[in-house]
């Protein structure tokens, strides 16, 4: 039997599968097409300005201000920099941040020419090999004796401290386990939540006109800070674009003690600004008795954002 004989033989034998086959592909495409022309377009309203992108490389440890970063899914990047992917920790595993050591807030984390720099109030700068990969990971990468040494000289700790870094192998946190708001697939190194909270200036402002001494932004570690827009209208902004990144709203940061720390001296309150906040902005009932200031975002969309880039947000 020839080819063209065999190739006869065998549509004979399987003609109703190849005729399904052929159906199912047909409706497929059909479908698409209408989908095409028949889902919602996306509607873009211009709501603000990217003012300032911030970066925190260790958790509760001091600001980096930048002009442009990654978005990534876990958060923002800039070079080395990844935001709260280095976490102080106890050595028997227990988290260590600013709510419980506030001069946290005034070490600066950096990477230099492959090395890690830590610098603070009174202390000599420390630099170390940034990559240590015969140092153990359990469940995260130590960074070593040396910064150990540092930081629990520099908090005056009677017990002593370590300092660890996420890499991507590892195993990340997933915020739906604290909150079930969050997708189930969401991941994050060391923040409390999302990989990005957004808070306008505005916001901040209406506040300060409430407050005996003004705060800063800084006080409320956002990651994007959005000016030319009316105070809390971020609390809205359910669906946003920023040049090619997209961002979703989850639920609204619930502000804690934290933010009773000011950023300049690492001096804790335990009373402003939050005591006013819960006067006025118990606004959320996903957050029970936490005030909210700011917005929890995940990535929908990855791409690197610039300040001065406008905030459209969308709407169908």
């Amino acid at each position: 039997m020839d080819f063209k004989g065999v190739l006869v033989n065998i549509f004979g034998q399987n003609r109703q599968i190849v005729l399904c086959a052929a159906g199912t592909a047909v409706a497929l495409i059909g479908l698409g097409v209408v989908y095409k022309y028949t889902r919602p377009e996306k509607k873009f309203s211009r709501v603000g300005v990217v003012s300032q992108l911030l970066v925190y490389p260790m958790k509760s440890g001091k600001v980096v201000s930048v002009e442009t970063a990654e978005c990534l899914r876990m958060g923002l990047k800039y070079g080395e920099l990844r935001d709260r992917h280095w976490l102080v920790i106890t050595e028997d595993g227990h988290m260590v941040t600013g709510r419980q050591q506030p001069r946290l807030v005034l070490v600066t984390l950096s990477c230099e020419g492959g090395q890690l720099c830590l610098n603070g109030p009174e202390m000599e700068e420390l630099r170390v090999p940034l990559n240590q990969p015969n140092n153990p990971v359990v469940p995260c990468r130590d960074c070593g004796d040396d910064v150990s040494n540092w930081l629990t000289r520099y908090l005056e700790s009677d017990k002593t401290v370590r300092l660890v870094h996420f890499e991507p192998h590892l195993k990340p946190q997933k915020p739906f386990e604290k909150d079930p708001l969050f997708p189930k697939d969401e991941k994050v190194a060391y923040p409390d939540a999302a990989p990005i909270m957004l808070m306008s200036e505005s916001s901040v402002r209406d506040l300060n006109t409430r407050l005996d001494k003004d705060v800063t932004i800084y006080q409320f570690r956002p990651s994007i800070v959005v000016s030319d827009c009316e105070a809390f209208t971020e609390d809205t902004w359910d669906h946003i674009q920023i040049g090619k990144v997209e961002l979703k709203r989850v639920v609204g940061c619930g502000r804690c003690v934290l933010t009773t720390v000011d950023p300049e001296t690492g001096v804790i309150t335990r009373k402003e600004p939050l005591d006013t906040l819960k006067t006025y902005r118990l606004t959320d009932p996903n957050q029970k008795t936490a005030p909210i200031l700011g917005q929890y975002y995940t990535v929908k969309k990855t791409g690197v954002l610039h300040v001065g880039e406008t905030v459209y947000k969308i709407s169908y």
